[in-house]
């Protein structure tokens, strides 16, 4: 029997390999290097993901982001990470309507997609370059997480340069991830029927840590990833977002009182940034309420709410001078009053940019 020869011989002889990437032997231990050694990380200006959505029954928008952040560790375990801000349909006030109604970052900022690649599935691809191999998955998306089967793509590119690719668009119905809800919003800002499901893909480029290429970005503040004009927002800019923000019924007030709840905080911190940067507008905070109880008190109980709206944005270092408050009871439905769906959305905060 021949001898087996030493690690360092063989590391020396593949050096120049490509095979070095996947599979050193170790006479030793007689166990192989996982081709995830030291880790490898997403390089974002390289990478895509892209979801397609109809409206019209037939009309098909190709949506992406433009934020993401991902790694592979040496077991295999694959991490990207998608800041949903950074939404990008190509238009300013589409992209916020994404935002606030249908993905709701100010509460679900991230979307995660974990995977496991069985290092043994690539041992072969320094020769082959390039194969198609199943692989189970886990997207946690809007509070909810759950698990699908794809095949991808995986391509060698380079000795220490990898594309991982769908092979082919994966199908995720809204009503999966809880997202019918705000489908429906969608659907009532935009005025248009969208079908409750979408198709994604993606093409991710991973490099070896050990490597000089693009290091993975730091951690960002995910609202800071938006796809929108820097500073301050023009007149146009401001009432689109305020119109947005009144849709999104995610303020909520105890029974009967003009109280706020904690869950409010995180439509209102970013409700506030905006105000802010719509300087030398006055902003009307509007309160209105079903037409259960008395007209003289639901006025008192609206009136009461926009205060207590206002009076939190003020909280947050805003001019007294940028906002007047006014109820306006039950005087402005938007919605029939004879269903509890309808008196829901009855009872509601508005926000709009007073003339001058």
């Amino acid at each position: 029997m021949s001898k087996i020869p030493s690690v360092t011989t063989l590391t020396r002889f593949c050096a120049l390999s490509l095979a070095c990437i996947l599979w050193v032997a170790s006479a030793e231990t007689g166990r192989a290097q996982s081709p995830f050694e030291g880790g490898w990380s997403l390089q974002p200006t390289m990478s895509n993901l892209r979801f397609q959505s109809v409206k019209k029954q037939t009309v098909v928008e190709s949506s992406s982001f433009a934020s993401l952040q991902g790694s592979i560790d040496d077991q295999g375990t694959a991490l990207v990470t998608v800041l949903l801000d950074s939404v990008d349909t190509n238009v300013d006030l589409r992209n916020v309507r994404m935002r606030f109604l249908f993905f709701e970052t100010f509460k679900f900022p991230e979307a995660r997609i974990v995977a496991r690649i069985d290092p043994a599935q690539l041992a072969d691809l320094p020769t082959r370059r390039r194969k198609t191999i199943p692989v189970s998955y886990v997207i946690d998306l809007h509070g909810v997480q759950k698990a699908y089967e794809s095949e991808v793509i995986v391509t060698l590119l380079s000795d220490d340069m990898v594309s991982v690719a769908s092979d082919a668009p994966i199908s995720v119905a809204v009503s999966d991830f809880n997202l019918l809800e705000g489908l429906q919003k969608l659907q009532e800002a935009a005025n248009v029927d969208i079908i409750p499901s979408a198709t994604i893909s993606f093409d991710w480029v991973f490099a070896r840590d050990t490597t000089t290429a693009t290091p993975a970005p730091s951690p960002v503040t995910p609202s800071s990833v938006a796809l929108e004009t820097q500073g301050n927002f023009d007149a146009e800019a401001c009432k689109g977002r305020f119109e947005i923000l009144s849709r999104t019924g995610n303020i909520y007030f105890t029974s009967g009182s003009a109280r706020l709840q904690d869950e409010s905080a995180p439509l209102l911190d970013s409700l506030a940034d905006i105000v802010l940067r719509c300087p030398d507008m006055m902003i009307e905070v509007g309160g209105h309420t079903d037409s259960v109880g008395g007209e003289a008190q639901n006025q008192r109980l609206s009136q009461s709410r926009a205060a207590s709206v206002t009076e939190y944005l003020l909280g947050k270092g805003l001019g007294k001078g940028t906002m007047v408050s006014k109820g306006y009871g039950e005087l402005s439905p938007i919605a029939s009053n004879d269903t509890s769906e309808g008196r829901l959305k009855n009872r509601r905060i508005e926000f709009k940019v007073l003339e001058n």
